[in-house]
């Protein structure tokens, strides 16, 4: 279940004009458990003033697509709601606005959370304090980064990171690098059809593959009827 109430937050430019960049609160329900959650109001938002994110190769166009809640995003939560995360290490790939690695947090997992989004870890700082969480360790990062400090997991999942074919390679490294020798990998796509790609890479670095539709997703405003969970083991 969903609860969403809509503001308007003004921001003022180095130029000190001012602009306005809507966004919207969210609470989105997982049993008895609440996660609060500022977001984007749609895809339609942009605010890059100092040029950050244009610096990083981020258009306009692809800016906003880091705030915004994604169905394969709620599927992936719904996942680490309760999944065994006893004595496990786990990193969230490509974060965006992080819905898992706040269940994660409330569960009172070892979770860090990492993006290439130049704005991903404010919005994952006001969050966790929107929820009145702990702080979650945040690490601003590509696939392509050659060295992290991120150290290796025991699980690391993602959601809708497979949208252009170049991503598989660099993907796969970056998993391969900051995996343990013992770690599984959870991935929900949407059907973009990339996944293929990156399961035949993942197969090369030692992981077995196994991948099925979602189940119980009555609670997806919009269905994923391509929709994969991918999960890799080694």
């Amino acid at each position: 279940m969903l609860r969403m109430v809509e503001t308007i937050v003004e921001t003022i430019d180095q130029a000190g004009i001012m602009s306005s960049l809507r966004v919207r609160y969210q609470t989105i329900e997982f049993g008895d458990v609440d996660i609060h959650l500022r977001t984007l109001r749609d895809n339609q938002e942009f605010s890059d003033d100092e040029g950050k994110a244009e610096a990083l190769g981020i258009s306009s166009a692809t800016w906003p697509l880091f705030g915004i809640v994604w169905p394969s995003g709620e599927v992936l939560a719904h996942l680490m709601a309760d999944f065994d995360i006893k004595g496990k290490r786990v990193l969230e790939v490509g974060c965006g606005i992080a819905l898992s690695s706040h269940v994660l947090n409330q569960r009172d997992a070892d979770i860090t959370a990492t993006d290439y989004h130049p704005e991903a870890g404010a919005f994952l700082q006001e969050n966790s304090e929107l929820n009145k969480a702990s702080d979650i360790p945040f690490v601003r990062t590509g696939w392509a980064d050659e060295v992290t400090d991120l150290g290796q997991f025991d699980l690391i999942i993602g959601s809708d990171i497979l949208y252009e074919q170049e991503h598989a390679e660099q993907l796969s490294e970056f998993i391969n690098q900051h995996a343990k020798q013992h770690c599984e990998v959870i991935i929900v796509d949407p059907g973009r059809g990339k996944h293929a790609h990156f399961s035949k890479l993942m197969l090369k670095r030692g992981f077995s593959h196994h991948q099925s539709r979602p189940e119980n997703i009555e609670y997806l405003d919009k269905p994923m009827p391509r929709g994969q969970v991918l999960r890799y083991r080694r």
